[in-house]
């Protein structure tokens, strides 16, 4: 079990924003964690419907930098909706934001982990 035991982590940001990857190797090392797919909901608190995490994660990437990722010549149409309106409502109420632009999969990682030990060791204390 991860270091938060049975706190529930959710994970949500736009698409190519990396939140299969933090997922991942956050669920490798025990902790109890849900990708919550909001971007493709049109319901503001979907975040909290679909799972109600005791911590929410929201990773951002800007549009140019998805389009990236995603092998695009240009960003998807409705990219720009979908960071603006569809996850305003998980982005103001995240616990922590993380720009994963500039960074590779293993700092995003590494700041999840160390915002979570932290936030437990506060919990417990």
């Amino acid at each position: 079990m991860g270091a938060c035991g049975a706190v529930i982590v959710g994970v949500v940001g736009p698409c190519s924003s990396g939140k299969s990857a933090l997922v991942r190797r956050l669920r490798d090392d025990g902790y109890t964690v849900r990708e919550i797919r909001q971007e493709h909901s049109e319901v503001p608190d979907m975040w909290r419907r679909i799972t109600n995490p005791d911590v929410l994660i929201y990773l951002d990437v800007t549009v140019e930098c998805a389009a990236v990722r995603e092998r695009l010549s240009s960003p998807s149409s409705w990219w720009q909706h979908e960071r603006t309106v569809r996850l305003a409502h998980a982005r103001a109420h995240c616990d922590l934001y993380i720009d994963t632009t500039p960074l590779s999969p293993v700092e995003v990682y590494g700041r999840a982990v160390k915002f979570l030990s932290e936030r437990c060791e506060v919990s417990r204390g």
